[in-house]
């Protein structure tokens, strides 16, 4: 009533002022005291109130009226109260001098009233006066200040109470004029949510409604960060009581709440999780505030629910967003549903759940729809990725439902809200790493496009089919644009017909693309876009498709034959997708209504050609096109005969195109199609198909000629025996024909042609052909063509057609060329006939040697012996080949060394387990008479050697070593032919001796050192000179190593025989080799120090500088402590003087000179016969002076009175003097005194003395018969015979052997009358009881009579012989001169003071 009495007055008041003010005043006069009336006289007071507005301000009713308004604000009822407060502000320009007292009197009120109802209605009173006053007021009167402190008076709660009511109602009546003061009442405010009272948190709450429900936009962004930030104080109140009047921003105005809800309800969400309960709470009443003021009945009815999913996200999501599908809306959605309901979409989104992200996609794509567009703008941000993420999800499903979304929110926000969402997709369009991505992408662009519409199609379709097109992009690019032509289809419908033209080139294309992906992409496009656009289709894709089917790459036939196939189920209305695998391949499953509805759509002619490509297709080299073509027409087929024969005409065209064909695929296509209709019609065809081939021999074309062979041979095998037989005469000589056709391919045909035919009519196919291509090869004009011929009828049927040919062929004169053509393809079977073929393959090339056909004829070897690829053949080339090597003929012996030699150097196959025999055949070659065989001998073993790997290698050496001796005893010493060949020497061998120096086992290096010594000796200085780096190097190496000391005995020694033979050219070596055997000297084990002795007197030849060499072996001699050592030094000493006595300095030598005089009479014999040696080898290089001394002072000085050991010394080195140096001392001022001097010392009690002495004789022996003419000294002669019949075996036997050496070849013989004497004592010797110097006796014999030379000597001896000797010498000569004298003479050295 009230109301309607206040709308009447703002209506009628002005007019009726006077007539109706003093009814009120009357009222108020004379109505009864009672409280029963209180209410109608409050409503009075209001009404005059509201009245009062309409009087002047200096009417003096104004202020009585304002009096009472202010008395009845302590009235408890909030509709006068409110009323009061809207009625003062027009009055109070009346009463402004006393507007500051009522202000204060209400501030009292406000803050020390015990009434409720007081302080509420002095709030009233306030927010009343202040907004007729205007917003200045409130600083002038100082309110804001006395508000602050009661709002922070802690130990009076009233006044805090009070204070919050001025604040509710000061935003309340002022509305945005009091937004100023509001970001400084909102820490007070927040402090009061929590505090210990009821009533100020009821207030606080009260306040905080009517602060948000007035509050501006700008407003909002005032007030909002300051109410976000304090949710991150670490005070659980302030928390709260920010996240309270959060809440109570549900109570904003509904445009100011739709732009912060997007900020506030994520905030609130995170609160839910505080660790503190209260704030939880707090947390919650919030979102139930949100929710509390949900406009959308239906959102409203599911809150809770949305509450739930924000409470507990992980449990609760799903069923919200299942029962938000599941809502029906009808009304709008208003901004705070969509707060609650966006950032559980959000959310959705992150979940793993595929259905969830799905639903999620779903409720995005339905909002646009059902919410306005501005309150959804500030989720795009949030929402956009989480979309974007489910477009490129691995489900189908998920990337559907996505792109959907995406296209409905580009629809209804437009593109400006989704700057970078094309680029985005465009640029996941061709993404490389997942077609996923692509299809996602391709999907969503799709629905973008649809959602802006047809002119986005229209600008983009150019660029994509452009795009599509290009043959020189990356194959996923062309994947991402193609799958666009999968959807685009699908989101524009009939719209899109306009571009079904454009894209099937571009699909096409793509279907031979080579990548997989790219192609099964493009059959879903081309599948679509026959999906829906059958009949726009049929006319743009069938001529495409048609000519796919007999396309060069069986990837676009395959893919066509699976798009027309789509293309003839949706013509013909059958699925396609039921099983056709049945136990025969005629089974059909057409109709006649499909057959019926295909003509109607394509035409006869057309249909005819479609069906023939099909049916060519289930002959495909492919097995994917066969199975897709038979598929398709089991479906569209009904009787596959019936239709043959309708189609057979067109058919028939298309395979004569095919057997021409340069494709050798579609060549093979259409000759299995022709087998395959001689099957399904019978032969009866045959008559009409063989003459139409035989013309096609004819054809200039030999794609045609080809074309027509593999047809025979499809017929041929789908033909019976009889069949083939009865048209042999035709077959027979159209075979001939093509295999001795000009074109290599008609052959290779022709040959399979021969193939099928022998499997169908057998032996008689051999007769037949064979012959006849043998007497080609006489034709000069198609000789190569039918051998050729021959070749590729081998190489499919050689276990038939060898058999046949080989003794043809090997029938001399022997046709190597043929056989050369035909091994190549023989493969195994080549093996079996190697025993006559190679044979014959040597006697052809002995015949060739030396001709001009000879290389020719090489060649054919050569290709005959490289063929044979099996272990069984190559061990019979090994073993054959090496036995015609051993053959007496030696052009046998060349040829089977020339093609030893090809089989070597060229065969690939693995030899290694024939190496030995190999090895050893080939060396064995190397003493032969032949220069031929020696040179390919030798290249042969060469390209072995250079094969093998280090374990080959070490494994040879000792095989290798022993079959080198054999040649070295075949060759009796000398040098063997094979190792001394120009510029190849030993080469051959020499990795293997290397490799066995360097790398094998001590027994190996030990082997290959003895074997590269006997290497040394059997070669050539020139042969070795090339090699001697190779050689020398490793030598000196492995010489550096702790190695046993036979190993290095062997080493030397093998340094020692190079030195030897090449002497200058191992100069580059010299300060190494001298350290080596200057180390070696001093080696723990004698035979090492020998060794290295004997090395260093052959590598001094090449000094230059001997001195440094001479000084340290002295020096060593001196100090050395170790006798052993000492006197391998001596031995050293000695062959260095040997080398180079003449070189040295004379300091050097008088030093030398007076230590081994010094050493003369030493205590160890072998020091006193080593320096001994050395001091006789030395005698030949002192100047006359110095020989004199040695001589006069010491060799031929009075020995009466000397200890025998000086003496012994002294006899050792005269008779070494006399040895080296004959010359100087036996002729001349010492020749007398030497030889009284050896004579007496021959004649010396003591053995060893007698011993030397005797050897001294031996060596004046020798010098009297190279100088004396056959005649002897008496003296020498008559103590030679004493000698001989000394009592000690000893003397006896050094006389004999020193006989024996001075009677060595190729000295003169003596005089038989100087022999005569010598002979009867050595005769008598013959019988001695000492087997030795029995044996001695008998070689001194042969020597000293020259019976290795022939028999002069030993008659004229037999003349003047006494008949009792005579008889001993023949007897002796009957039982073993006669056998000495055939032998080699020994090479035993006589001189005892060189230690062995």
């Amino acid at each position: 009533m009230l109301d309607a009495a206040l709308a009447t007055l703002n209506t009628h008041g002005k007019e009726n002022v006077n007539s109706l003010l003093p009814v009120f005043e009357e009222f108020l006069k004379n109505a009864p005291n009672d409280a029963s009336y209180d209410a109608v006289r409050q409503s009075v007071v209001v009404l005059m109130g509201s009245l009062a507005k309409h009087l002047d301000k200096s009417d003096p009713k104004v202020k009585p009226i304002v009096a009472k308004l202010i008395a009845a604000l302590s009235t408890p009822s909030q509709q006068v109260q409110e009323s009061v407060a809207s009625c003062l502000p027009p009055l109070v320009p009346a009463i402004k001098e006393d507007a500051g007292g009522m202000i204060q009197r209400l501030m009292q009120q406000l803050l020390e009233s015990d009434k409720y109802a007081e302080r509420k209605g002095a709030a009233y009173g306030l927010a009343g006066l202040v907004k007729g006053l205007g917003i200045l007021s409130l600083k002038q009167q100082e309110m804001m200040a006395a508000l602050t402190d009661a709002i922070q008076d802690k130990k009076n709660f009233r006044r805090r109470e009070g204070a919050l009511f001025a604040f509710e109602m000061l935003c309340t009546m002022l509305g945005k004029l009091f937004e100023p003061y509001v970001v400084h009442v909102l820490p007070h405010l927040l402090l009061c949510f929590g505090d210990g009272n009821q009533y100020v948190r009821e207030a606080a709450d009260d306040c905080a409604k009517a602060v948000m429900s007035n509050l501006s936009a700008h407003g909002v962004k005032l007030v909002l960060p300051s109410l976000l930030a304090a949710l991150e104080e670490e005070s659980w109140r302030t928390k709260a009581g920010s996240v309270e009047l959060l809440g109570a921003m549900a109570y904003c105005a509904p445009k100011q709440l739709s732009s912060c809800l997007p900020n506030i309800v994520p905030k609130l969400t995170e609160v839910l999780t505080d660790s503190h309960v209260k704030v939880q709470k707090a947390g919650q009443q919030a979102l139930r505030q949100i929710g509390s003021v949900i406009r959308n009945p239906e959102i409203l009815a599911i809150a809770p629910v949305l509450l739930d999913a924000l409470t507990d996200p992980s449990r609760k999501t799903q069923k919200c967003l299942q029962t938000l599908l599941d809502t029906k809306f009808v009304h709008f959605i208003d901004a705070p549903s969509l707060a609650l309901i966006m950032p559980i979409v959000q959310r959705a989104f992150q979940d793993r759940s595929t259905d969830t992200r799905k639903m999620a996609a779903q409720i995005i794509g339905n909002m646009y729809s059902l919410t306005d567009q501005k309150d959804l703008a500030p989720y795009l941000p949030s929402v956009t990725p989480g979309l974007k993420a489910s477009l490129l999800d691995p489900v189908p499903e998920v990337r559907t439902v996505s792109a959907k979304a995406l296209g409905a929110m580009v629809k209804g926000m437009g593109e400006s809200c989704f700057e970078d969402l094309l680029p985005w997709l465009m640029e996941t369009l061709t993404y490389e790493q997942s077609s996923v991505d692509r299809s996602g992408a391709a999907q969503g662009l799709a629905e973008v496009m649809a959602g802006l519409g047809v002119e986005k199609l229209e600008k983009l379709m150019p660029e994509i089919v452009a795009t599509a097109s290009k043959v020189d992009i990356a194959p996923h690019v062309r994947d991402g644009y193609i799958m666009m032509f999968n959807y685009l289809p699908i989101t524009f419908g009939d719209k899109f017909t306009p571009y079904v033209g454009p894209i099937i080139p571009c699909i096409l294309k793509a279907l031979a693309d080579e990548n997989e992906f790219v192609r099964d992409t493009a059959l879903r496009a081309g599948q679509r876009v026959i999906s829906m656009y059958a009949e726009t289709a049929i006319a743009l894709l069938l001529p495409q498709l048609e000519q796919g089917l007999f396309d060069d790459l069986w990837r676009i036939r395959f893919s066509s034959v699976q798009l027309l196939g789509d293309l003839l189920f949706h013509i013909s209305g059958v699925t396609g997708k039921m099983t056709t695998e049945t136990a025969s391949e005629d089974d059909n499953f057409g109709t006649a209504q499909s057959n019926k509805a295909i003509i109607t759509a394509l035409g006869v002619d057309r249909r005819n050609r479609v069906l023939a490509g099909l049916y060519m297709g289930r002959s495909d080299t492919q097995l994917v096109v066969r199975q897709a073509s038979l598929h398709v027409w089991k479906i569209v087929v009904s009787n596959t005969p019936r239709t043959l024969r309708e189609i057979l005409p067109t058919l028939f065209g298309l395979l004569l195109g095919f057997l021409a064909s340069t494709c050798a695929d579609k060549r093979t296509i259409a000759a299995r199609t022709l087998g395959d209709l001689v099957r399904k019609l019978g032969e009866k065809i045959l008559p009409e198909i063989i003459p139409i081939l035989e013309e096609g021999l004819r054809s200039p074309k030999s794609d045609e000629r080809q074309g027509v062979c593999i047809g025979l041979s499809e017929i041929m095998k789908s033909t019976s025996r009889d069949a083939v037989l009865y048209f042999s005469e035709s077959l027979v000589p159209t075979a001939r024909k093509a295999l001795c056709d000009p074109l290599e391919e008609v052959r290779e045909a022709a040959a399979k042609t021969f193939e099928q035919l022998h499997s169908t009519i057998g032996h008689q196919a051999l007769e037949d052909i064979l012959p006849f291509l043998l007497k080609q090869l006489d034709d000069e004009e198609v000789s190569e063509f039918a051998l050729d011929g021959l070749k590729q009828v081998m190489a499919i049927k050689s276990r038939v057609v060898l058999p046949y040919l080989v003794p043809k062929l090997t029938t001399p004169p022997v046709n190597t060329r043929v056989l050369a053509f035909l091994s190549s393809v023989a493969g195994d079977a080549l093996t079996r006939h190697l025993g006559v073929i190679l044979p014959a393959v040597m006697l052809a090339l002995k015949e060739k040697l030396g001709t001009p056909d000879e290389q020719l004829e090489m060649a054919n070897c050569q290709a005959v012996i490289l063929s044979v690829e099996d272990d069984t053949g190559h061990r019979i080339i090994i073993e054959d080949l090496l036995e015609a090597t051993r053959s007496p003929e030696v052009g046998m012996r060349q040829a089977a060394a020339i093609i030893l030699n090809i089989y070597c150097s060229r065969s690939k196959a693995d030899y290694t387990s024939h190496l030995r025999s190999l090895v050893s055949g080939l060396i064995r070659l190397f003493n032969d008479s032949s220069p031929v065989v020696l040179e390919e001998s030798w290249d042969a073993l060469n390209a072995i050697t250079k094969k093998l790997d280090a374990g080959n290698q070490l494994a040879l050496i000792e095989e290798l070593h022993k079959e080198i001796r054999f040649i070295g005893n075949e060759s009796k010493g000398e040098h063997v032919p094979g190792f001394c060949l120009p510029k190849k020497g030993v080469t051959s061998i020499l990795p293997v001796l290397r490799e066995g120096v360097l790398t094998g086992s001590p027994e190996q290096k030990e082997e290959a050192a003895k074997a590269l010594g006997l290497v040394i000796r059997l070669t050539s200085a020139d042969a070795l000179r090339p090699s001697v780096v190779n050689i020398t190097g490793p030598l000196i190496r492995i010489l550096g190593d702790r190695f046993s000391w036979n190993v290095k005995a062997a080493l030397l020694e093998t340094l020692s025989l190079l030195l030897a033979k090449v002497g200058i050219a191992l100069k580059p070596f010299l300060p190494q080799l001298q350290t080596t055997f200057t180390k070696a000297l001093q080696d723990s084990n004698r035979g090492v120090r020998l060794k290295a002795a004997d090395a260093l007197g052959k590598l001094i030849s090449i000094h230059i500088k001997v001195d440094p060499l001479f000084t340290e072996l002295l020096n060593g001699i001196r100090v050395m402590e170790d006798p052993g050592v000492r006197d391998t030094m001596l031995q050293a000493l000695r062959f260095v003087i040997q080398g180079a006595g003449a070189k040295v300095d004379v300091v050097i030598r008088k030093n030398i000179v007076s230590l081994l005089l010094s050493m003369l009479g030493h205590d160890e014999d072998n020091t006193r016969i080593s320096s001994a040696g050395c001091l006789g080898e030395l005698c030949a290089f002192l100047t006359e002076e110095e020989l004199s001394t040695v001589l006069q002072q010491y060799l031929l000085a009075d020995v009466s009175g000397i200890d025998w050991m000086v003496r012994h010394g002294r006899s050792l080195a005269l008779s070494v003097a006399v040895s080296v140096a004959p010359s100087r001392l036996c002729v001349g001022k010492y020749g007398g005194d030497v030889q009284d001097m050896i004579l007496s010392n021959a004649m010396a009690d003591r053995i060893p003395i007698a011993v030397s002495g005797v050897r001294g004789m031996g060596f004046l022996m020798k010098h009297h018969i190279e100088t004396g003419g056959g005649q002897l000294p008496a003296k020498l002669s008559s103590l030679f015979i004493k000698c001989l019949q000394n009592p000690s075996s000893d003397i006896r036997l050094v006389a004999e052997k020193m006989i024996w050496w001075a009677n060595k070849d190729p000295l003169p013989a003596l005089d038989p009358q100087a022999i005569k004497p010598i002979l009867k004592a050595l005769l008598d010797n013959t019988k001695d009881k000492n087997t030795v110097v029995r044996a001695y006796s008998d070689q001194a014999i042969v020597n000293l009579l020259k019976m290795r030379q022939g028999e002069e000597v030993f008659q004229s001896l037999c003349k003047i012989l006494d008949v009792a000797s005579l008889e001993v010498l023949n007897e002796c000569n009957r039982r073993s001169l006669k056998k000495l004298a055939g032998q080699a003479d020994s090479t035993e050295q006589v001189d005892d003071t060189i230690l062995t």
